[in-house]
């Protein structure tokens, strides 16, 4: 059996440019990064405003397991399934950060035969977003650390700085440090840390920004700290987000590949949806939505996370109508979610497949509070048998729900074109009438309750002392009116990541709440998530290799 570089290696990519004009780009429009890279020029937005939007279709997933989902897969698989029965068709993803691929979780251009492509480029280096990201993040970071040691005219509070370092590797010794050690012409010694960049709040505002105007207005609000009196500090009041912008000023520019079956791909900004939203920049969604008659995406994790923010979060600010959703599951995660380990996921097992199956029952029921008809994709595996595969199909059947097997790893677009033709007959058959599912306005703790409560089945909601402060200090500045951006375990609905399947009778604990006043959101922190991931015994980089002529191999 191949692995996924060794496909990716073989294929037969288009140069970029002759993607770009299937989908109607000039050639003014696009930058190009070689002969399989490009950017697409924002400016080109003036010209497509006007043209109608496509339809939009989120793919989403059951919570996580170490057996696989393949949710990126069956994005890439779909996208390729709607272009083999004619739709003209874009796929929009998240960009890989290096911390996961060097670790444990892996890229994000899909597998098998429905892949992304230049592959090892994407899951590399890319376009260097993410770097701008890290050094911009780092520019206002180095400019609060500048005006303490110049003599602190802002009044800032060293013992209330909220702004740390970003890095775009796992290394959880770089959590806490002290800074400004070595006299008086280091700096002030303070407390500090690092963490992930895709965690950072540039990465979330430039995801959420409409233009690059928007990110500097945006990027001026960050809140790094807190004056002795308790005012916020913004990167506006340091005069840092212009420089800021500056460095951003290509990194907010979509970048197209395309799929092995070259269908277009814009894959756009990255942020981590256990910790931040979860979601493809708004910049490359709307282009392509005005580019193609159908735009499939995805967004981070589980349902209860990735499309619970993409739904409150990014569509709420991009004004954004989703028309079908994607649930992907698969038989060997399902019962691994009913109790199974993961060596005993080969023997059929349907106890703990019906155990496992309230997962998935449970993230139907929660897109449909959001209004979106939907489809359920059982991406298949080898082992998978008929009688499981048949109990699926049959308990979706008797929640009203469409089914598909989808075989899109092994086959390709070919192996989409039934989930494909379900999902169009959905469009086509059924309104979406989408809804967020709170009001923002309301208070922090009743905006995370119906969340907990609706999206989670908690029963409740614990504040710890810490978190109860920071609601309060947010509530006094008038810094509460903004959606909820929830920090969870993805591998459970609860924030305890041992209880799998559907948890009962549960509450979930939010230690902390920070603000990220330039994204627009509230994060609140719950179980014991970190904001910088480490690396696991052995990371995956340890199997990565390059030899004498530019032959990558390890790399998935």
């Amino acid at each position: 059996m191949k692995s996924d570089i060794e496909i990716a290696q073989q294929a037969k990519m288009k140069r970029i440019m002759d993607v770009a004009k299937t989908i109607g780009l000039k050639e003014e429009e696009v930058e190009l990064y070689g002969n399989y890279k490009a950017k697409v020029s924002l400016k080109v937005w003036e010209r497509i405003k006007d043209n109608k939007d496509g339809k939009l279709i989120l793919v989403t997933a059951i919570n996580p397991t170490p057996a696989g989902e393949g949710k990126s897969t069956t994005t890439v698989g779909l996208g390729q399934g709607l272009q083999k029965i004619g739709k003209k068709t874009i796929i929009a993803l998240r960009e890989p950060s290096l911390g996961p691929c060097m670790g444990v979780k892996g890229g994000a251009a899909g597998g098998g035969y429905s892949q992304v492509v230049p592959m090892e480029d994407i899951n590399l280096h890319f376009t260097g977003d993410l770097h701008a990201i890290t050094t911009a993040h780092n520019l206002l970071a180095a400019m609060l650390d500048n005006h303490i040691h110049q003599g602190n005219e802002l009044n800032i509070d060293p013992r209330r700085i909220t702004f740390k370092r970003v890095m775009d590797l796992n290394e959880r010794a770089l959590r806490n440090i002290v800074i400004g050690l070595g006299g008086i012409g280091q700096g002030v010694p303070r407390e500090d840390g690092f963490d992930i960049t895709v965690a950072s709040e540039v990465m979330a505002i430039l995801c959420l920004s409409n233009d690059l105007m928007d990110l500097k207005e945006r990027l001026g609000k960050i809140i790094v700290g807190y004056t002795y009196d308790k005012k916020p500090v913004t990167a506006k009041d340091l005069q840092a987000h212009g420089a800021m912008a500056l460095l951003l000023k290509d990194a907010i520019k979509p970048n197209l590949v395309q799929t092995l079956e070259n269908v277009p791909a814009f894959i756009h900004g990255g942020p981590f949806a256990n910790i931040a939203h979860g979601c493809n920049s708004v910049s490359a969604t709307k282009l392509a939505l005005k580019l193609a008659d159908y735009v499939v995406t995805e967004a981070g994790f589980g349902a209860d996370l990735g499309a619970e923010k993409f739904f409150n979060i990014k569509c709420r600010y991009a004004n954004l109508k989703p028309d079908a959703v994607v649930i992907v599951a698969t038989v060997r995660a399902l019962k691994m979610h009913g109790g199974l380990k993961k060596d005993e996921l080969t023997t059929e097992n349907l106890d703990a497949l019906a155990k496992g199956f309230s997962n998935l029952e449970k993230h139907i029921e929660n897109v449909k509070k959001f209004g979106v008809p939907l489809v359920v994709a059982i991406n298949k595996f080898p082992s998978d048998t008929d009688t499981e595969t048949d109990y699926i199909l049959r308990r979706c059947e008797e929640m009203g729900v469409l089914v598909s097997l989808s075989e899109v790893w092994a086959k390709g677009g070919e192996g989409g074109i039934d989930l494909a033709q379900k999902v169009v007959n959905i469009l086509e058959t059924q309104r979406s009438n989408f809804r967020v599912l709170y009001d923002e306005k309301l208070s922090i703790k009743e905006k995370i309750t119906i969340i907990a409560k609706e999206v989670y089945g908690a029963k409740g909601v614990n504040f710890e002392k810490k978190a109860e402060t920071s609601i309060k200090q947010l509530e006094k500045l008038n810094l509460d009116k903004m959606p909820i951006c929830m920090a969870k375990t993805q591998y459970s609905l609860s924030d305890d990541p041992n209880l799998l399947g559907r948890p009962e009778n549960f509450e979930i604990t939010v230690r902390e709440v920070k603000v990220s006043a330039g994204a627009g959101f509230i994060v609140a922190l719950t179980g014991e998530i970190m904001t910088m991931p480490g690396l696991p015994k052995v990371p995956a980089a340890t199997k990565m290799d390059i030899d004498e002529n530019g032959v990558i191999t390890g790399l998935f």
